[in-house]
């Protein structure tokens, strides 16, 4: 097979689908590799990398689009990118449909069989495409929710780890999953007094025996979480519901209980965002202000550490890339349930409930798309 790995396009993404590592062993799978030149580049790989794992350079992304049975991407296909998709080609990467309609809407048209990273599964229930990238995005909320609390960013001014005399930052982090475990790891490092809150009482358990001392832990109840947003400097929205739309979990009226210059961060938002007021930004622009409270909601924060997050993403996705390359992908679904969960769009078909759930469109499953 040929595989294709363009240059992302989305705004300040610098991260690529595949390492040069990748690539030596899709050539040693007998696969042909095609790089769009200068794809590599924000993650620290040159032309020259790719070409010694025995990559061919391409000098365009409508040459790597045309040319390639499989496109390798991170972050979901731009409008540019989806006119150059096409039935019979397979496209894995990042999607996050539900909380966006037009992208669906072309990925149908295009005929494209498109298999989503953020919906794979493991035996254990997990998100292995996932969970690199939260993990990324979970160690980096609290650092940049530190730096939207600095005065000059219109945050309250507050230190998140305090002086001695001075008490810490309070900092709530709603969701105790990945994203959410990582956020309060790294949040309690800095000092911070920090809250995770949860609904599963088997995760609560769980952050209690594992890091007792650390954070302190609670029941997500619609009265705890609005009493403890209202006390908190810093919100970190880390919910996920796998494929499927965020909820919102704070409302606009609330905003008006917490601290003036309160900082919220949103993990979710490549969902929807898990606030009402959220909207996505980009690492040019990161932050806005509602009612005197300031947002950092950027859609791609793992591109903030390109390198480390293309290596991470690189090592869980290449097994199932080489899956896919050496069966095809109807066999290789077949082969592994896990893989075929990942399968959101076919032949114009959307195959994933939560999707069409979620943007009110007819779905059907992945093995009735197989059978088409």
């Amino acid at each position: 097979m040929k595989i294709g790995c363009p240059k992302e396009i989305k705004p300040q993404e610098f991260r690529v689908g595949m390492t040069p590592d990748a690539v030596r062993d899709a050539v040693a799978h007998g696969h042909s590799v095609l790089v769009e030149t200068g794809a590599g580049v924000g993650a620290g790989f040159t032309d020259d990398d790719y070409t010694a794992a025995g990559a061919q350079i391409a000098p365009d992304a409508e040459t790597v689009f045309g040319e390639s049975g499989m496109i390798v991407k991170v972050k979901e296909p731009q409008s540019a990118e989806r006119k150059r998709l096409r039935e019979g080609q397979v496209l894995f990467t990042y999607l996050h449909l539900a909380p966006d309609p037009e992208q669906t809407r072309d990925l149908l048209e295009s005929g494209v069989t498109a298999i989503a990273y953020e919906t794979v599964t493991d035996r254990a229930g997990g998100l292995p495409l996932l969970a690199p990238m939260s993990e990324v995005a979970g160690r980096l909320a609290p650092q940049v929710g530190a730096w939207t609390l600095q005065k000059a960013n219109g945050g309250r001014g507050v230190l998140l780890g305090g002086v001695p005399g001075v008490p810490p930052a309070k900092v709530v982090v709603i969701g105790g999953g990945v994203v959410g475990t990582h956020a309060a790891r790294v949040a309690a490092g800095m000092g911070a007094d920090v809250l995770v809150l949860d609904r599963s009482l088997t995760r609560l358990r769980y952050l209690d025996d594992v890091f007792a001392g650390q954070f302190r832990n609670g029941y997500a109840s619609g009265a705890a979480t609005a009493a403890a947003v209202a006390e908190a400097d810093l919100v970190i929205g880390a919910v996920l519901i796998p494929g499927a739309a965020a909820p919102k979990l704070v409302s606009r009226a609330q905003l008006a209980t917490m601290k003036p210059g309160a900082a919220i961060v949103d993990v979710a938002i490549d969902q929807g965002g898990c606030f009402e007021t959220s909207r996505a930004t980009t690492h040019q622009d990161p932050i806005y202000d509602v009612d005197g409270i300031i947002h950092y909601c950027v859609a791609n924060m793992p591109g903030a550490v390109a390198r480390t997050s293309t290596q991470a993403l690189g090592n869980a996705t290449l097994p199932f890339l080489l899956a896919l390359a050496d069966k095809g992908w109807k066999a290789a679904c077949a082969a592994d349930p896990h893989l075929k969960a990942g399968l959101n769009t076919h032949a114009g078909h959307l195959t994933y409930r939560a999707v069409g759930e979620a943007l009110g469109l007819t779905s059907i499953s992945a093995d009735e798309a197989m059978k088409l």
